[in-house]
C-alpha cells in the first residue's frame, strides 16, 4: 500500500499573497485536484509533484471564513495548520515591516517543532524591504518571492523537498479502496462500522487521527477492501473554523485515494445542494461512484411504492452523473448493506476492463454515419479514430481535425456510445481529442526550434510579456 503523502501548508495573515502563491506552485505542475465544494475561492487543496517528491500543499486562507472576526480565525487557522501539516511556510508582505500578527504567526509555527519556511513575498515591488528586516522572527529558512511573476518558486519548493520524504511510488496491489462520503450525520460512521462488522475477516484497524480519516482494512470474497470514514463536509458557510475546516481537506483527499466513492444521504434530507457538489468532486477526481441512501429503516409508513417515488426525484436532482447506481440502504437492519460490496467491486472490474480498438472505431464510424457532427461552413469536425489511453477512469482520446468545433452535446453522445458498448456504470470516462493540424504544427516549430503551443507555453509567455511590461 502506499504510504501517506506528506502535508505542506502555508499560513500568514490576510493580504500577503498566500492564495496566489498557492495557485503558482499547483498550476505550474499542472496537478489541481480539487476545489472548494460551492465556492468561488480558489483552490485550498492541490497535489504537487517536484523533483521526485509529491506533497499535498493547503492553502489556509481558502479555509478562513471572510465573515469571522480575524484575530479567532486566525489563530484557530494557525493551531490547525501546525497539527496537520508536516511543512509550514509562513508567509509575509516584504513591503511591509513585521507587525504582532505576523510574530504570532511565526512563534506558533516554530512551537509546532515542524519544519517552517519564511517566504518573503512580493519582492518585485518598490519598496520591499531587506532581508534582515525578518530576522526577529527565527525562522532560518528564508526564501524571497514574487508569486505574482514567478519569482522564487523553484527555490520555494527545493526547500520544502529538503523537508520531505522522496515520493513513494504506489505498490500495485489488489487492494479496493473506498471512501463514504456525505454531510455530517446522514449514517457514514454507523455504516462503516457495520461494514466492517458484518465481515469475519478483520484484517486490519487502523486508528483515525486529527489529519487522516478512519480505516479499517476488511477481505470480501477474497479480495481485500479497505473503507475509508471521513468526517463529513457542511456548508461553506456553516462550516467552522479549525479543525471541520480541516476536515474538508481530509474529505478530498480521501476522494482522491479512493478507486470507488459511496456518496450518503439522509432519506430524511434528501437532494441538498452540497449532495450534488460532492458528486461533482467525485465526477471531477474520476472516482467510482455509487449514490447510498441510508437510514431507510426510519420512515415509519412507507410502502411498496415509496422506493419507485423517490428513485426519479434523485436521478433528476443528480442528472449530471447518470451513471451513478442508486441504493436504498439501512445500517439498523443492513438492508443492501453487502450488496454495497459487491456493487465497489462491480464498479472496480469495469473501470479496469480491456477495450478492442476496432470495437471502439467500429462504433465511431457507425456514430458519424448517423449523426454526423455539426460544425461552421467549411470548417466541420472530422473524426478519423478513437483509442483507450488510460484506465480508473477510462480515457479515451480522438483523434481528427477542426476538433474545438466539436460541440459539448455530441460529445455527450460519443460518451453514451461508449457507455453502451462496454457497460460503464458507476465511473466516469474522460474524453479528450487531438487535433492533427495543431500536432503537425508543433512538429514543426519543434524542428524549427522553438516550443510547442500548449497552454504552460501559453502561461510562460504571457508571464514574459508581464515582466517586460514591469521593467
Amino acid at each position: 500500500m502506499a504510504s501517506k503523502l506528506p502535508t505542506v501548508a502555508i499560513i500568514g495573515q490576510a493580504n500577503v499573497g498566500k492564495s496566489s502563491l498557492f495557485n503558482r506552485l499547483v498550476r505550474s505542475q499542472q496537478a489541481i485536484v480539487a476545489r472548494e465544494a460551492g465556492t468561488t475561492r480558489d483552490n485550498v487543496l492541490g497535489k504537487v509533484e517536484f523533483q521526485g517528491h509529491q506533497f499535498w500543499l493547503v492553502d489556509t486562507a481558502g479555509l478562513k471564513d471572510p465573515d469571522d472576526d480575524f484575530e479567532a480565525s486566525i489563530q484557530e487557522q494557525i493551531s490547525e495548520a501546525t497539527v496537520a501539516a508536516d511543512v509550514i511556510i509562513v508567509v509575509v508582505d516584504s513591503t511591509l515591516y513585521l507587525s504582532d500578527h505576523d510574530r504570532t504567526v511565526a512563534k506558533k509555527a516554530l512551537k509546532s517543532k515542524k519544519p517552517v519556511i519564511l517566504v518573503l513575498n512580493k519582492t518585485d515591488l518598490k519598496g520591499s524591504l531587506s532581508p534582515d528586516n525578518f530576522v526577529k522572527l527565527g525562522i532560518k529558512t528564508v526564501v524571497q518571492t514574487s508569486a505574482e511573476h514567478n519569482r522564487g518558486t523553484h527555490s520555494l519548493l527545493s526547500s520544502i523537498v529538503e523537508h520531505i520524504p522522496a515520493k513513494y511510488e504506489e505498490e500495485d496491489d489488489d487492494t479496493l479502496r473506498v471512501a463514504l462520503i456525505g454531510r455530517p450525520n446522514v449514517g457514514k460512521s454507523n455504516l462503516f462500522n457495520r461494514l466492517a462488522g458484518k465481515q469475519q475477516a478483520l484484517v486490519a484497524n487502523i486508528a483515525g487521527t486529527t489529519r487522516d480519516v478512519n480505516r479499517v482494512k476488511i477481505r470480501y470474497n477474497n479480495r481485500p477492501i479497505e473503507l475509508l470514514d471521513t468526517a463529513g463536509m457542511r456548508k461553506p458557510g456553516k462550516q467552522e473554523v479549525g479543525i471541520e475546516k480541516f476536515s474538508v481537506l481530509r474529505t478530498l483527499q480521501a476522494i482522491e485515494e479512493a478507486d470507488v466513492c459511496f456518496l450518503l444521504m439522509d432519506v430524511n434530507e434528501l437532494n441538498t445542494q452540497l449532495d450534488q457538489r460532492l458528486a461533482g468532486i467525485i465526477d471531477e477526481a474520476g472516482k467510482g461512484l455509487v449514490i447510498v441512501v441510508s437510514k431507510w429503516d426510519s420512515i415509519e409508513d412507507k410502502d411498496a411504492y415509496t422506493h419507485d417515488s423517490l428513485t426519479p426525484k434523485i436521478a433528476h436532482t443528480f442528472n449530471f452523473v447518470p451513471w451513478a447506481p442508486l441504493i436504498f440502504t439501512s445500517s439498523v437492519t443492513g438492508q443492501n448493506v453487502t450488496k454495497l460490496f459487491d456493487l465497489a467491486q462491480d464498479i472496480d472490474e469495469r473501470r479496469k476492463q480491456p477495450t478492442k480498438t476496432r470495437v471502439l472505431n467500429d462504433m465511431l464510424q457507425k456514430a458519424i454515419q448517423k449523426h454526423p457532427p455539426a460544425g461552421l461552413k467549411n470548417t466541420h469536425p472530422k473524426l478519423r479514430y478513437m483509442v483507450q489511453t488510460d484506465t480508473t477512469p477510462p480515457w479515451f482520446v480522438i483523434h481528427g481535425s477542426n476538433l474545438k468545433f466539436v460541440h459539448w452535446s455530441y460529445k455527450r453522445y460519443l460518451e453514451r456510445l461508449i457507455r453502451e458498448t462496454y457497460h460503464y456504470e458507476g465511473t466516469p470516462i474522460k474524453l479528450s481529442f487531438r487535433d492533427e493540424k495543431q500536432i503537425k504544427a508543433n512538429k514543426e516549430r519543434v524542428k524549427e526550434g522553438k516550443a510547442p503551443v500548449t497552454k504552460a507555453y501559453k502561461r510562460q509567455k504571457e508571464t514574459e510579456r508581464e515582466q517586460e511590461t514591469q521593467s
